[in-house]
């Protein structure tokens, strides 16, 4: 990329910095230093161990963070909910430890300040549904703690929402379910599509009163992963009012990539290690089978290619950007970390996108999108209390 596209890309990232809607530094902590910010200060060059560091974000152009409050799927019932408290805990530590870099924001008011302060505007997205226990009571205690969007599920089934990468179980939403996106919209939690099966994205969609997201997803139609979006699930974003965030996985971006991740994960689980093992020995596991088969490359022009597909379905009104930085191994040359997104905005810049357009991209979608679930909960506020409803009374039994 010539140094006139990325000086121009340095220049709109000034103006419209990124709304980034995924990044899980949070559980790269916990499973890297316990969380501890002593052993791993954020404020120093961590290349070596992380994608994310407060130098990068900088250099990148972020002015606004969604970090995953994630937990694993392995854990379950109220060591879910512990989990997803530690997470949150570690956000709210990380934001006061470097008060004069990061502003924790839980609306679109507050993410607007903090750009105007020049802070990153840091925000929290709980991945899984299963960190709710089944529990509306648990749902709204997390939107008081600052969580501003939950994703329906991870990799497994919940009990009341299918996963994109389990066996069809509710084929969609159960009653529970949907009373969980009921809910969302009444207190003012967006609706998080990303992971979950196409009959729940569909079913979702035709329940919400308010914009979903895709916090981290790419479009099936140029990679068929499960964890892409359909192009008929596309083209219900702009009635919704939602977001298509894409995602900068390999594997989700690249037919080749995806199948190459495919036998990387089979030689992994042949030695005995998850994909997301980050283990010294997984790791080592990894290299010594990337040496002997190199991974097919992405680039940020592979994104951008996702980027303009999306953006003939949906229209530029209805994009955002979430790198799942810290989340996968598996990232683009010139995306490798937090401080690439010049890269990917001098790509767009040469295939002729304006600055007004990327401007949307990055930053006015997604403060818009908050903001409309802000009026939606408002309003559906002054109609209707919070709803006590069981899964044991909606499904009829319990998980």
């Amino acid at each position: 990329m010539t140094t006139s596209f990325l000086d121009r890309a340095n220049a709109v990232l000034r103006e419209t910095p990124v709304v980034d809607g995924h990044n899980d530094l949070p559980w790269a902590m916990r499973t890297k230093a316990g969380y501890d910010l002593d052993a791993i200060d954020l404020a120093a060059d961590q290349r070596s161990r992380l994608h994310t560091d407060l130098d990068r974000l900088r250099t990148g152009g972020v002015g606004a963070q969604f970090w995953s409050v994630y937990v694993h799927c392995d854990l379950a019932g109220d060591s879910a909910v512990s989990a997803v408290l530690e997470q949150i805990d570690f956000v709210r530590a990380l934001t006061d430890r470097y008060p004069d870099r990061l502003q924790l924001a839980t609306t679109a008011d507050e993410m607007e300040a903090a750009r105007a302060a020049g802070r990153i505007a840091s925000l929290m997205g709980a991945e899984g549904g299963h960190c709710i226990n089944c529990s509306l009571a648990t749902l709204r205690t997390l939107h008081r703690l600052g969580v501003r969007y939950l994703t329906l599920t991870h990799n497994h089934n919940v009990p009341w929402a299918d996963s994109a990468t389990d066996e069809p179980k509710a084929h969609g939403l159960t009653e529970f379910g949907a009373e969980v996106v009921r809910e969302m919209n009444r207190v003012g939690m967006l609706v998080d599509l990303s992971h979950v099966a196409p009959d729940t994205m569909r079913a979702a969609l035709s329940i919400s009163e308010a914009p979903v997201i895709f916090s981290h997803s790419c479009a099936r139609a140029l990679c068929d992963h499960p964890r892409n979006i359909p192009d008929d699930v596309l083209a219900e974003i702009p009635a919704n009012g939602g977001l298509a965030m894409t995602s900068f996985v390999g594997y989700f971006l690249l037919p080749a990539a995806k199948k190459w991740a495919e036998l990387a994960d089979e030689n992994g689980r042949a030695h005995g290690y998850h994909r997301l093992d980050r283990s010294p020995a997984a790791t080592q596991c990894r290299q010594a089978f990337q040496a002997e088969h190199p991974r097919p490359e992405v680039t940020p022009a592979t994104v951008a290619d996702h980027l303009d597909y999306v953006r003939e379905v949906v229209g530029i009104d209805h994009m955002g950007l979430g790198g799942d930085f810290d989340g996968t191994n598996y990232l683009p040359s010139g995306l490798d970390d937090v401080s690439g997104y010049p890269n990917l905005v001098a790509e767009l810049l040469s295939r002729g996108w304006s600055a007004s357009d990327i401007g949307k991209l990055t930053w006015h979608n997604a403060v818009r999108v908050l903001r409309d679930a802000e009026d939606v909960a408002r309003d559906l506020q002054g109609k209707r209390g919070p709803s006590l409803a069981t899964i044991e009374q909606l499904d009829g039994s319990a998980p």
